[in-house]
């Protein structure tokens, strides 16, 4: 897994150049509406290089994120033919979601809660927000609380093991990079099951 590391020396050191907050930022945004990877592959390299910026990256991260859990919402509520249902249909998840639509808003505060905290597809719940026409502002508050909770505890618990867990990672970066695309998956497939 030379290449395991390779990528992380370079996410490092591009962690610490000057546009690594843009970059941060776009990945945020891009995540929560159609990406499928989540911004955390460049949340958690970026406050080990630069612990003193973990609250600032935790809340671009969290800025964007929201923004862009918005641009979900809007696809799902102006264009969810031309593209909302392409991109469920991309991701397997056509067939179920109209049955999901259905009782979507009797829970809609809780779900956006635990997509945007957990490794669900945060993109789904975006887009299924706007088709369902869940209240904007319930989507807009359990957005911030769901992403901001998760972005900044894992600040919080990268700045206060600082360096021990800078080299926990980097001892065991193989074994934590097939823990990542695992969860990954989990929760894809818990979206194919769930939704």
């Amino acid at each position: 897994m030379r290449w395991v590391r390779s990528l992380y020396d370079w996410t490092m050191a591009q962690a610490e150049r000057r546009y690594a907050l843009s970059v941060l930022f776009a990945i945020s945004f891009v995540e929560s509406s159609v990406f499928p990877i989540p911004p955390d592959v460049l949340l958690i390299p970026m406050v080990l290089a630069a612990r003193e910026k973990a609250w600032l990256i935790a809340g671009v991260c969290t800025v964007a994120s929201v923004l862009g859990g918005m641009a979900g919402y809007a696809i799902g509520y102006f264009f969810y033919e031309g593209i909302g249902e392409p991109i469920l249909e991309f991701y397997g998840y056509i067939d179920r979601f109209e049955a999901f639509a259905a009782s979507y808003n009797e829970w809609g505060a809780w779900i956006v809660a635990g997509a945007g905290f957990t490794p669900f597809p945060y993109k789904l719940i975006t887009i299924a927000s706007g088709v369902t026409q869940l209240d904007l502002g319930t989507f807009t508050v359990a957005s911030v609380v769901s992403r901001g909770g998760r972005f900044f505890l894992v600040a919080a618990l990268l700045w206060w093991f600082g360096q021990p867990i800078r080299r926990f990672v980097e001892n065991n970066l193989p074994m934590l990079t097939w823990l990542f695309f695992a969860l990954l998956l989990g929760g894809f497939l818990a979206a194919r099951f769930l939704v």
